[in-house]
């Protein structure tokens, strides 16, 4: 009985967590388009060149998501963190998800 209990829980979170997946793919990856532009930009400061300041915001702007996105998976790991996550971006005062999740994806094609 308890086992058929879990093996019902473990597929509906595995359905449930696929679904999410797929309803928030092209946001996950334009988030990864953008962390590939930021790489590049970085490699390119990092060999000495200038940035230009549309470069410059754009590093920041990705930097400022990653540091959104760590706290984000660590609430989202904890016991009921999948809930806790939903309240807090619903009440929070300020956007603690990447700028992918807030805007219309910028191309749907998977990241080559």
């Amino acid at each position: 009985m308890v086992v058929r209990r879990a093996a019902r829980l473990s597929k509906f979170v595995s359905i449930k967590i696929r679904k999410t997946v797929l309803a928030n793919r092209d946001k996950i990856y334009q988030e990864i388009r953008q962390t590939k532009e930021l790489y590049r930009l970085m490699v390119k400061w990092s060999s000495g060149e200038t940035l230009t300041s549309e470069e410059k915001t754009a590093v920041k702007s990705q930097l400022l998501d990653i540091c959104k996105t760590i706290p984000a998976l660590a609430i989202f790991v904890l016991p009921f963190g999948s809930i806790l996550l939903a309240v807090l971006i619903k009440f929070l005062p300020f956007k603690i998800l990447p700028t992918a999740f807030n805007e219309p994806p910028e191309n749907p094609e998977p990241p080559s």
